[in-house]
């Protein structure tokens, strides 16, 4: 199963959502985030993935021209987060999934309150993976 997550900026729900995926779901799952106007991965959303434990080395946000044909080939789902409006020839394939969640970094604050949004952001987003990981079986064991 290959799954690509997206976002505007690639740099908050969708980088937190493929780095949760990749610890939550099997192996067997290829997961992938993209932007359709990427910028940088946000320092908070690193840093709350590092706090459950989530290697984040390979992070990096992309557009979705910089994905590889091979993962684009037989991609199973896009999964759209904090706008359901993001189109793609590349992705007309795909089955599209919307779980509207709010960008925690669209919000001003404190670096606390900001990194708690961060947190409650990364939970919304660890209910739909193990919601979806259920329904289609690829929940990682253990």
């Amino acid at each position: 199963m290959k799954i690509l997550f997206m976002c505007v900026t690639n740099a908050t729900c969708s980088q937190l959502a493929e780095g949760l995926a990749k610890k939550v779901l099997s192996d067997e799952v290829k997961v992938e985030s993209a932007g359709t106007h990427p910028s940088k991965v946000d320092p908070l959303a690193i840093k709350v993935l590092h706090e459950i434990g989530v290697d984040t080395s390979d992070l990096r946000t992309q557009s979705v021209t910089d994905l590889s044909e091979t993962f684009l080939h037989d991609l199973d789902f896009v999964i759209t987060l904090c706008n359901e409006d993001i189109q793609s020839p590349l992705l007309a394939q795909a089955k599209r999934v919307h779980w509207p969640i709010q960008d925690p970094a669209a919000l001003p604050g404190s670096e606390e309150e900001r990194l708690q949004r961060f947190r409650t952001t990364l939970g919304h987003i660890g209910t739909q993976l193990e919601e979806f990981g259920r329904e289609y079986g690829v929940l990682r064991q253990g």
